[in-house]
C-alpha cells in the first residue's frame, strides 16, 4: 500500500499533462475590468513595482528563489504565508510551512506563484474573482474580498 501512495505522488510531477495523474488544467479566467481597476489603483497608492498578470492578478516579487523547478498545478508546495485583505486585516497566516497542492489552490496562486522559484517570496494583489469571489470564505474573508498574500515558497516538488 505505501508503494502505491508513493507511485501516485511521484507520478503527480511539474510536467504532467496525462488527466490520470494530473487531474488539473490551466484556469483561463481573467478578473472584470472593474475588479482589476480597484487592484490597480490600490497597487498604485501601496505597492507601485507590482506588475499586472494576464489574468489580472498583480504581483511583486520580493525574492526570485535560487530552485529549478517551476512549480506547476501539480507541483507540492510547502510555503510559509500571510492572507490579507487591503484594509490590513489579516485573515490567515502560517509562519511555520505547510504544503499544498497547487492546483488545489485559488487562482490567484495558481497564476503568482509560478513567478518565483524555491526559495523565493512573493507578493501577490488578488481580485475576488482569482480568490474566494462572491461567496468568500468562512467567517474571515467576507464575500467579493480583494486579497494580499505575502508567500515564501519553501520547497517544491
Amino acid at each position: 500500500m505505501l508503494l502505491l501512495g508513493t507511485t501516485v505522488i511521484l507520478s503527480c510531477n511539474k510536467t504532467s499533462t496525462d488527466p490520470v495523474t494530473c487531474p488539473y488544467t490551466e484556469s483561463t479566467l481573467v478578473a472584470p475590468a472593474a475588479e482589476i481597476a480597484v487592484v490597480q489603483a490600490y497597487v498604485n497608492t501601496n505597492a507601485p513595482t507590482a506588475v499586472q498578470h494576464s489574468s489580472g492578478i498583480f504581483y511583486e516579487v520580493t525574492s526570485a528563489g535560487t530552485g529549478t523547478v517551476t512549480p506547476g498545478l501539480c507541483s507540492y508546495l510547502t510555503v510559509k504565508y500571510t492572507g490579507k485583505l487591503f484594509n490590513n486585516t489579516i485573515f490567515d497566516q502560517n509562519l511555520f510551512g505547510t504544503t499544498f497542492q497547487l492546483g488545489n489552490l485559488i487562482i490567484g496562486w495558481q497564476k503568482g506563484i509560478p513567478q518565483i522559484k524555491k526559495g523565493g517570496t512573493i507578493r501577490l494583489f488578488v481580485p475576488p474573482s482569482l480568490g474566494y469571489g462572491a461567496s468568500g470564505s468562512g467567517t474571515s474573508v467576507p464575500p467579493n474580498a480583494y486579497l494580499i498574500f505575502e508567500i515564501q515558497l519553501i520547497d517544491v516538488q
